[in-house]
């Protein structure tokens, strides 16, 4: 044990006690708000919803969904087009989504002295 630890005690100076308990908090909530997310369904569309395409926080697919209609109207490859766009739709929406309830997680970490 060195002498300024010896001085201080074992655990340190109240400030780094301090620190490091906001430390696990923080830690704490933002594992909490990611396993909320991960948790999440969220579904993005085709821009003539067409196509619905629902994916999980994890950012795995649970679900595409095609109008009939638009099984006899297009050919495959733009079905395939169509799948991407909703796909693309459903991402960009889970990914503000985490944004938003990651926010207040990380606004409080920037608040630090």
């Amino acid at each position: 044990m060195n002498a300024l630890h010896a001085h201080q005690g074992q655990d340190g100076p109240p400030e780094l006690a301090e620190l490091m308990r906001r430390l696990q908090d923080q830690q704490a909530e933002i594992d909490r708000v990611r396993q909320d997310v991960d948790a999440t369904l969220v579904s993005g569309c085709s821009r003539d919803n067409e196509v619905t395409v629902t994916v999980r926080g994890t950012g795995r697919f649970t679900e595409v969904s095609i109008d009939p209609e638009a099984l006899r109207r297009y050919d495959a490859r733009d079905i395939g087009a169509i799948v991407v766009e909703a796909a693309n739709d459903a991402l960009d929406r889970l990914a503000q989504h985490a944004a938003q309830r990651l926010a207040p997680a990380l606004d409080a970490a920037g608040e630090w002295p």
